[in-house]
């Protein structure tokens, strides 16, 4: 993450401010973050020497020589950062990664780069603990959402997910099992969210334009949608979500403006159920289909800009993208379908439209986004899928 970060512009400037004693003793950190430039007041008694090689004794000593030093300047520069550019809780680790990255360049020092990141998080409240092994420090959490692909712990009944876990993917920690760090932070104790509600609003001069097409009822429409690779940095390590949380991001603001509009405009006079067979048959053909172990050797859950950012894609991707589509659109009630191998989209009409789906009273009529053997209308579900069990994992329904 931090090396596709370092494609953003990164303006560092260290100034010197006297003291009475005529010794510098602050340093003024400035670097551009998304649509901000993020400025703070560093104390240089926050640059401590930290060993490669950590001890439960270095971490100690390392947390009580900051918090004895004068930290707060920074954390509030970072919190009212927070604030000010409503950030959630994963793009303010990324911002605390950068500033990390300043303090202790994570090439240099892994270990000082992880320190610097956990002892901001926590005095930004957030109850994060470090766990030690033989040559790795491991980096936790408290997350009380469904994350399905880093590893966890539990301590007293709280879960704590893995922040650094994409550093050591091909670790067995079993094999080592790391040690917890007993250091009492009383002012952290909030839960971490990976929920993503807001995209940042990065400036136009970062977005390219990508060309997309499909034919709908023997005509071409032709997209061409503004994209940036910084949202795509965004999501490097952006691990597996509960569904409510998957099916809620948004597109950013460029991005919308270049493809949401042009939908709109192109279904404006067509009927309901013809507009959606629209965005449903745009979401199944307008791109390369590719199954994710083949494409990233792993289970990997694009968002609705990487879907239209990447070469290829598969059936969890075009479901968030079509359910994104249909619900800035139409704003429908919808549901999500899973099956063994497969997730699928229901979507409630005044009417249901070929074979419905009932869910809580509610006729849901299938609208398969993904390309299948067989050319599906709404209402239509694959042969292959029909005496497939499934549940659904996620409802939507509008806000009267």
């Amino acid at each position: 993450m931090i090396g596709r970060a370092g494609r953003l512009l990164v303006l560092l400037l260290i100034i010197t401010f006297p003291s009475a004693f005529g010794q510098s003793n602050d340093r003024r950190l400035c670097f551009e973050f998304y649509e901000g430039t993020f400025n703070s007041q560093i104390n240089t008694s926050l640059l401590v020497a930290v060993p490669q090689q950590l001890t439960q004794q270095t971490v100690r000593s390392f947390y009580a020589d900051l918090n004895a030093g004068n930290y707060h300047p920074l954390v509030d520069s970072l919190l009212s950062f927070k604030k000010r550019y409503q950030l959630n809780d994963w793009l303010y680790y990324q911002l605390i990664r950068k500033t990390a990255q300043q303090l202790s360049a994570k090439a240099d020092n892994y270990s000082s780069y992880t320190l610097y990141k956990w002892f901001l998080l926590t005095k930004s409240g957030y109850d994060a603990r470090l766990a030690l092994t033989r040559d790795k420090v491991i980096f936790y959490v408290y997350n009380r959402e469904d994350v399905e692909d880093l590893p966890f712990f539990m301590v007293d009944g709280k879960k704590y997910v893995c922040l650094n876990w994409h550093d050591y993917a091909r670790v067995n920690l079993n094999d080592d099992p790391p040690v917890p760090v007993n250091v009492s932070i009383p002012e952290a104790d909030k839960a971490f969210s990976y929920k993503i509600d807001k995209m940042p609003d990065l400036r136009r001069s970062e977005y390219f334009d990508k060309e997309l097409q499909f034919t709908y009822k023997h005509k071409v429409y032709y997209f061409n949608i503004k994209l940036s690779k910084e949202v795509d940095a965004i999501f490097t390590n952006y691990p597996i979500v509960d569904f409510s949380s998957y099916f809620n991001i948004p597109l950013s603001k460029e991005t919308y403006g270049s493809l949401i509009p042009a939908l709109k405009d192109n279904t404006k006079k067509m009927s309901q159920k013809k507009g959606i067979d629209y965005l449903m048959r745009f979401t199944r053909y307008a791109f390369l289909y590719e199954k994710d172990e083949d494409n990233f050797g792993r289970e990997k859950r694009l968002a609705p800009e990487e879907t239209l950012f990447a070469k290829y894609s598969d059936c969890d991707d075009r479901a968030a993208l079509f359910f994104y589509l249909v619900k800035e659109i139409y704003n429908l009630p919808m549901i999500a379908l899973l099956y063994p191998t497969h997730i699928t989209i229901g979507v409630q009409f005044d009417k249901p439209v070929g074979t419905s789906v009932m869910y809580k009273g509610v006729a849901y009529s299938i609208c398969e986004p993904t390309p299948q053997k067989e050319d599906l209308n709404i209402g239509q579900l694959s042969a292959k899928l029909k005496n497939e069990p499934y549940k659904v994992v996620y409802q939507y329904v509008p806000a009267q």
